[in-house]
């Protein structure tokens, strides 16, 4: 398959044609390939989290979904299907004070490099989630729209970086009890906004964001 093509391919919304453009990667010179996400670009407080994955395709991947589309026990039962499964998974995390640096959309971009970088099987070609390229990346790269929901390989690197990152804020809510980031994850409910204005700001959260910014 000729490198011009794989943008307008990979911007079709078909199940069936997306599965046969993951094989035809499969079988070209772009293979290995890597499937990259983020999770964490809206929440007030706590790190993003990018994920690479590259994926065993002997292995069935009905079981892979959207990390949005699946429920709580359903993810993590996922979850350790792609790593007992996936030929290679990494994670990156940034935390608040480089976002606070940097912006939220470089700090995704830059947690996604660091995933792919990280890989024990390195890429030939990443399948990023999204409208962005990686600025600084050394291989090829395709971003995807609605590339979580799909692309299968993309959508195991969502799984992996939702329930990381969810696990992370779940810790936080025994560091900072008067929060509850086990319910709500950082991102900004009612109950987080109400808590915020009546606590003040814990050292996790985004200081550059609307919502916190006049807390500070």
């Amino acid at each position: 398959m000729q490198e011009k093509n794989l943008p307008s391919l990979f911007n079709s919304r078909s199940e069936s044609v997306v599965s046969s453009i993951e094989l035809k990667l499969l079988s070209s010179d772009k293979s290995p390939f890597a499937g990259v996400d983020e999770a964490g670009r809206g929440p007030l407080a706590g790190p993003v989290v990018a994920a690479a994955v590259v994926w065993d395709y002997s292995i069935g991947f009905d079981r892979i979904n959207d990390s949005k589309a699946l429920t709580t026990k359903r993810r993590l039962n996922v979850f350790e299907y792609i790593l007992e499964n996936a030929r290679a998974v990494e994670i990156s995390i940034i935390p608040p004070s480089v976002i606070d640096g940097i912006n939220i959309k470089q700090s995704s971009l830059l947690a996604m490099r660091l995933a792919i970088s990280k890989l024990t099987i390195p890429p030939r070609l990443a399948l990023i989630d999204g409208i962005d390229k990686i600025p600084g990346l050394n291989i090829e790269q395709v971003p995807v729209i609605h590339g979580d929901r799909m692309v299968k390989v993309i959508s195991a690197a969502s799984v992996v970086a939702k329930v990381v990152r969810d696990s992370m804020m779940e810790s936080y809510a025994a560091i900072y009890p008067g929060y509850h980031f086990d319910q709500h994850k950082g991102y900004p409910t009612s109950v987080h906004k109400s808590l915020l204005e009546r606590n003040g700001i814990t050292p996790i959260h985004r200081t550059t964001y609307r919502g916190v910014k006049h807390l500070t």
